[in-house]
């Protein structure tokens, strides 16, 4: 913005001397501030020829410091205090910080600047005698491009005559934005009919679905094959104390179960006990997996085989079965009916004492 306008020059006749003496002296006054706004634009174009190539220099050191770390075994959110690059790190964020006040002063000077330079062609308006009017700003010129409105003083020439309590009518026309806008969805829509409908270049979102649900199962069945299922039948599962099993069962039990029936089994207001000889759908290895698998949905039993592997899901009846005469303090009374082990028959010729089939 300049502060003084250029003036045709006055002849010197004895009339015009005082005035032309005035405006001499606005003129210096105007070309002292403009020479300082010239100033600060000068300062402020240094600032930033030296902050520029700091904050490339900065970013280039991230950089490469963060290539140097990538074969480091904690990432800076895992142990940020303990992190080679948190100094690093810091630094940016002050110079981040500072770069933001700078910019702050900055506008805030050119903000001060243009009040002194208003201050200056009013005051040299009131010395002329003439008008006074304010330039606007490029935020107002924009504004009034992009919206097309008319000005307030020239309001009356699209005045349509109505007045509601004191509100005019106005014969506005839609903004240039709004009617490019809408011109460009048009456009848009026209585009997407002929990609989509008349030539088939790219596919429909049915057909999208259905590709990335084939792309999902090839993407399963590799993982199937790298990592192959143990099949368990549920039908002729038998109770086995390995210990790794319990205690694996043991952990996705704490995991799962103990809401419903406490860490100990000994159950609660919601899941019955479990270390008792009682039981409500069976005690034996294959009613605990198919309860457990398959769930008791009218008691609020989920169907775990949905969540669990048919791993966990084994273990977990190992552990449950693991608990059996622990006793736990303030267990639930019993519920159900009492099981007993049905004793395993021996096989011909086996001298072993006969065992119980759980």
């Amino acid at each position: 913005m300049n502060c003084c306008h250029d003036e045709k020059p006055l002849r010197m006749t004895m009339l015009q001397n005082s005035r032309l003496e005035n405006t001499l002296i606005i003129k210096t006054s105007c070309e002292k501030k403009r020479d300082a706004y010239k100033t600060h634009e000068a300062q402020k174009e240094d600032l930033l020829k030296k902050i520029i190539p700091l904050i490339i220099f900065l970013f280039l050191g991230v950089s490469s410091f963060a290539q140097d770390t990538t074969g480091s075994a904690k990432s800076f959110s895992d142990d940020p205090f303990n992190h080679p690059l948190l100094p690093l790190y810091l630094l940016s964020i002050a110079i981040g910080i500072v770069i933001i006040l700078v910019l702050i002063a900055a506008l805030y000077t050119i903000k001060i600047l243009n009040v002194f330079v208003a201050q200056a062609e009013k005051e040299r308006a009131l010395k002329l005698g003439i008008a006074y009017k304010k330039e606007p700003s490029w935020w107002d010129t924009l504004t009034e491009k992009l919206n097309a409105s008319v000005p307030v003083e020239r309001e009356e020439s699209i005045d349509l005559g109505h007045n509601y309590d004191g509100i005019r009518e106005l014969d506005n026309h839609l903004p240039p934005w709004w009617k490019w806008l809408f011109v460009g969805t048009v456009v848009w829509g026209v585009i997407y009919l002929l990609v989509y409908h008349v030539m088939g270049t790219l596919p429909l979102s049915d057909e999208e679905y259905k590709q990335e649900v084939a792309t999902a199962e090839i993407a399963i069945q590799k993982l199937k094959a790298a990592q192959p299922q143990v099949l368990i039948d549920g039908n002729t599962i038998e109770f086995t104390n390995d210990a790794e099993l319990i205690a694996n069962g043991k952990k996705v039990y704490l995991s799962n179960c103990s809401t419903c029936h406490r860490n100990d089994g000994g159950g609660n207001a919601i899941g019955p006990n479990l270390t008792d000889n009682y039981w409500i759908h069976g005690g034996n290895a294959k009613s605990i997996f198919n309860t457990i698998k398959s769930g008791v949905v009218e008691k609020g039993m989920p169907d775990w085989g949905k969540i669990m592997s048919p791993i966990d899901v084994r273990d977990v009846t190992f552990f449950v079965m693991s608990l059996k005469g622990s006793n736990p303090v303030d267990a639930k009374a019993p519920q159900g009916e009492l099981f007993e082990p049905v004793p395993k028959k021996p096989l011909p010729g086996d001298t072993t004492k006969t065992q119980a089939v759980l």
